[in-house]
């Protein structure tokens, strides 16, 4: 009888450490997230919108301490899903910092500039990293900006400002969204900024030229849209490697002349018909007889009629190895005067550095593929040729493209032949 006793006190004794133990871990059962390290939790968290972050704490007993200890990603908004401004004060209060992200979309709350300023002068906002302003009348955004002189990438958008509202020493990315400049006082903007590294613009209304001088700028991405004509004009940018021109829905309403950059290696899209795209090596215009070599990757937009006309554009880029073409719909005329490839000429880039070509938008026509066909010939050091098409290409297809292509008599032996189906 008492060895019953003692056996079930045993199996009582061991059951309560088993829940004793289980119970510590009972919540985050079978959660290997949360077996993360809480650096690695906190970096999660900080990518959360501001109130699922806020919610984290319920998730368990391991999440309770993380939110408070996060990044914070404080997201003000008149609009959900962001927090509302009245709630910002009490986040702040419970929330002693490091701050990862303050985004300001308060569309005319011109009443908040104090507020925001000590929204921004806080402990838990003293060293914010990102900034995202938008819908700032120029008011409010005197109040912000020069209290977050401090960060890393900001974002303004739906703003009209003035330049000498910023100075942010250490800003290494800029994005420029539907804002009102003056041309003017552009150059005090990038004056402001000195380790600025990326530039985004798109939408950006602007009387005359915006002129940009930058001994720090690696990347300016200029998207252009929807009605006004805006002309760039890079001075000086001798660290420049990346000029991007995406998605221009009018190729004139955009107008870029590159004086200086003699690091440029990665260059478009831009239209090979009619480009007001401006290249300068030294003081006169890049040419077959005034080329440049420091570029490397090309994007192109052109009809399939205008092979010779992109031919004459790559004998500007001697040393050129990726190269994409965007058919468009437009069909351009032959220009009977367009001068043609000539053998005896050859294009440099063709005969020692091309090593990739992407077709985008290939829809494998007989222009296209004659297009395409003399890159097959005539790369003599290609290792790979793209094509993006629209419809799923059975193998037959492919062996009939690969026919049509002549690939077997192709310059390059080591050639690969890809179809990508792409959804657009």
């Amino acid at each position: 009888m008492e060895n019953n006793k003692e056996a079930a006190a045993a199996e009582s004794h061991g059951t309560a450490g088993k829940r004793a133990r289980s119970g510590d871990c009972d919540d985050t059962a079978g959660d290997f997230i949360s077996w993360l390290p809480d650096a690695v939790l906190g970096t999660i968290i900080s990518l959360l919108p501001t109130k699922d972050g806020g919610r984290t704490p319920v998730l368990s007993r391991r999440w309770r301490h993380l939110w408070r200890s996060a990044p914070l990603n404080l997201e003000v908004s008149t609009r959900p899903p962001g927090v509302p401004p009245s709630a910002v004060s009490q986040i702040i209060s419970q929330h002693p910092g490091p701050a990862r992200r303050f985004s300001f979309h308060c569309h005319g709350a011109d009443d908040l500039c104090a507020q925001a300023e000590s929204w921004l002068r806080s402990r838990a906002l003293a060293n914010v990293q990102e900034l995202d302003v938008s819908y700032a009348k120029p008011p409010l955004l005197a109040s912000v900006l020069p209290s977050a002189s401090n960060i890393l990438v900001a974002k303004i958008s739906h703003c009209d400002f003035e330049p000498a509202m910023i100075n942010f020493p250490f800003l290494k990315k800029l994005s420029l969204f539907c804002v009102s400049i003056s041309a003017d006082l552009f150059p005090r903007l990038l004056s402001g900024c000195h380790a600025l590294e990326s530039l985004y613009m798109t939408k950006v209304r602007a009387v005359g030229c915006l002129r940009l001088r930058s001994p720090t700028i690696r990347t300016i991405i200029f998207r252009h849209s929807y009605g006004e004509t805006v002309e760039l004009i890079i001075e000086d940018a001798p660290r420049l490697v990346r000029l991007l021109v995406p998605y221009c829905e009018r190729n004139d309403s955009v107008t870029i002349r590159v004086i200086r950059a003699p690091n440029l290696e990665i260059l478009g899209p831009f239209f090979v018909v009619d480009s007001k795209l401006l290249l300068f090596q030294g003081i006169s215009p890049v040419s077959s007889t005034n080329s440049m070599r420091t570029l490397k990757v090309l994007a192109l937009k052109s009809s399939e009629q205008k092979l010779h006309a992109v031919l004459n554009i790559l004998r500007w880029f001697p040393c050129l190895e990726k190269l994409c073409v965007i058919f468009h719909t437009n069909r351009e005329m032959n220009d009977e005067n367009e001068p043609q490839y000539d053998p005896l000429n050859p294009i440099e880039c063709l005969e020692t550095h091309l090593k990739k070509v992407v077709f985008k938008s290939f829809k494998g026509y007989g222009k296209q593929v004659d297009f395409a066909r003399f890159f097959v010939l005539n790369a003599k050091v290609l290792d790979k040729i793209e094509f993006e098409v629209k419809n799923h290409y059975s193998s037959g297809t492919v062996a009939s493209k690969h026919k049509l292509l002549q690939v077997e008599n192709r310059a390059s032996r080591e050639a690969r032949f890809e179809f990508r189906t792409t959804s657009y």
